[in-house]
């Protein structure tokens, strides 16, 4: 399996894109036909899926800086256009939420039955009051959400890190190793080195000693010769 940066960048970006069309499969229809408390259930399933695509997007971010940069460059586009499409999602999951409360509020009680001409008009200021708690409310829990997806982030990153620094830890073992390894046979050599003069130093002692015997030898030779023929 290929784990290089531009692989895994790869998977991410087609794992999100897989994601961001069932996303907006279920806003544009299967959500929209649901009521209740079967809408509600289907409206959270959707954020928590969208938690999913922001952490792919975060994979995808961490990813992006290990790559050559001869094709960083395009791979920060085609993530910008991820990210983009993200919001698209978001803006639709709003709205479909706005839409739910606004529904919620013309046929909760307290509000008059529009098919009702004798029913009374309701208190705008009530209106606005809820509409503003329960967008404060969605806002608040998206805020939430958030945070929590950003911790999730924060931790796996210091997880990626903490490898990293144990990576180097022991990578540095390894050159302190192959240093000390280094100075011993630095030594070693220098010790060969010195033996071998020492040797090369006897060889020629040796070969001074045998010349002067050969000499000496040659010398007693001539003599001997010498006082036959006189």
């Amino acid at each position: 399996m290929d784990n290089s940066p531009t692989a895994l960048f790869e998977n991410y970006d087609e794992d999100f894109k897989q994601l961001v069309a069932s996303l907006k499969g279920k806003l544009e229809g299967d959500v929209k036909t649901l009521k209740g408390e079967q809408k509600k259930a289907a409206l959270k399933k959707v954020s928590e899926e969208l938690d999913e695509a922001e952490e792919i997007i975060a994979q995808m971010e961490v990813e992006l800086p290990s790559m050559p940069l001869s094709i960083r460059q395009t791979y920060t586009t085609r993530l910008r256009t991820s990210k983009e499409a993200l919001d698209k999602v978001k803006k639709t999951l709003r709205d479909v939420r706005q839409e739910s409360a606004r529904s919620e509020l013309l046929s909760g009680p307290g509000y008059p039955n529009r098919d009702d001409p004798y029913s009374d008009d309701p208190d705008p200021s009530a209106f606005s009051a809820r509409t503003r708690l329960l967008q404060g409310t969605e806002t608040l829990q998206d805020g939430s959400r958030r945070l929590e997806n950003a911790q999730r982030i924060a931790l796996e990153t210091e997880d990626v890190g903490a490898d990293i620094l144990r990576n180097l830890r022991g990578q540095r073992e390894q050159i302190e190793h192959t240093r000390d390894t280094l100075v011993q046979a630095d030594s070693s050599i220098d010790r060969a080195a010195g033996t071998l003069k020492k040797m090369i130093f006897k060889m020629y002692q040796q070969k001074f000693v045998s010349a002067g015997i050969i000499a000496i030898l040659v010398v007693l030779i001539l003599i001997v010769l010498w006082s036959k023929l006189r």
